[in-house]
This record gives C-alpha cells, sequence and structure tokens, in this order.
C-alpha cells in the first residue's frame, strides 16, 4: 500500500493504525535474515531493535489499559512476531470495548485513542527508520508530513526536553516535507546505510 499524496490514511484510528502497519509489514517482509544487523539512523539501534521497539514497548503501555499480551520473541522470527503483534493491537482498535488506559504520563484515555495518538504515529514515523535501515526510500506521504510538522513546531521545546528527539538537523528551505519532518525529528535525511 504506498504512502503518497493521492492515499491519505483513514482518519479513524482502527483504519489508520491498519494502513500504517500495512506499509511498516510491506517493509518487514521484504528484509532478509541479514538485514536486521543493520544499521539505522536511530543512533545504536539495527533494523531488528526498530522493529522490537515497535513490539515491545506498547505492548507494555496497553497494560495500562487491562490488557496483558503475551512476550514475542523478536529475536527468533522478526516477521512472525511483528504479523502476530500487529494482529492483536488491530483487534483491540476493531473492538475497543469501552476500554481506558491509564498512563502516569498521558493520563485517562480511550484505549483506541491513546493506541493512534501514541502508538500509530510511532509505527508511521518509525517507517522512516526501518526503511532507511534497509536501503529503501521512505514514502511517508508529503501531506501527512507537511501536517505533523505544522503541530510539533509550536511545542518543539517540549519534544526536545522529552528526550525523545535528538537536535534538528539543517536541510535546505526547498527540502521535501518529509525530508524537513525527519530533520526536526533529529534523523539526516542524507542518512544511508553504509554512513
Amino acid at each position: 500500500m504506498p504512502h503518497n499524496e493521492t492515499h491519505e490514511p483513514p482518519a479513524d484510528p482502527s483504519g489508520r493504525h491498519a494502513y500504517d502497519a500495512a506499509y511498516f509489514t510491506a517493509l518487514v517482509e521484504a528484509a532478509s535474515a541479514d538485514d536486521w544487523s543493520r544499521p539505522s539512523p536511530v543512533p545504536a539501534w539495527t533494523a531488528l531493535d526498530v522493529v522490537k521497539h515497535l513490539i515491545e514497548w506498547p505492548r507494555d503501555f496497553l497494560k495500562g489499559a487491562g490488557i496483558e499480551l503475551e512476550p514475542l520473541d523478536v529475536d527468533a522470527d522478526p516477521a512472525a512476531a511483528w504479523k502476530r503483534h500487529v494482529a492483536e493491537v488491530q483487534a483491540i482498535l476493531d473492538e475497543p470495548a469501552g476500554r481506558v488506559l491509564s498512563n502516569p504520563n498521558t493520563g485517562d484515555k480511550p484505549v483506541d485513542e491513546a493506541i493512534d495518538q501514541f502508538y500509530t504515529a510511532d509505527i508511521w514515523a518509525h517507517s522512516w527508520d526501518l526503511a532507511k535501515a534497509l536501503g529503501r526510500e521512505p514514502e511517508l506521504g508529503e501531506e501527512r508530513c507537511r501536517a505533523a510538522l505544522e503541530g510539533m513546531r509550536p511545542i518543539e521545546q517540549l519534544l526536545r526536553d522529552s528526550g525523545q528527539f535528538g537536535p534538528a538537523v539543517p536541510v535546505a528551505d526547498d527540502a521535501s516535507s518529509q525530508d524537513k519532518l525527519a530533520a526536526f525529528i533529529g534523523r539526516d535525511p542524507a542518512w544511508r546505510p553504509e554512513s
């Protein structure tokens, strides 16, 4: 499923997760066994670490809604672990059943809103990292990147203070919205696995 101008993600949490997870899944399925040890644009992370991050933290996060998912052995089979994880999260989004997720950092939110706001957005952003690690050109959608950047600029200091983003990387004024977003969150748009 290409992520471009003509394919904007659905507006509902369930549809948006299905859409963003499908793109990440396509990247995971394209990876060979040798690819998992490749460096990623995230310092000290391999391609495998990107997948692990997107499986491990949300499973812990979901405990705040009373949802206990079994730990998965990502090292043994990253693609199988990812696909099972996606199916389990999708099932929660398809039937949120009025569950509320309580977290000291995010407060209380309906579980589907919490997943959408904190996790689906993370899949979308880390798709850039995994694509780059695999030597592919990411496609996050120019309009979506522009909108995300507009939303982040007013709270830049808060985001930087959170420690989740590195220092901004300089880019040309005429760079694409995707490159500007990557640079804003501390990634070098020109990063290559061999660099």
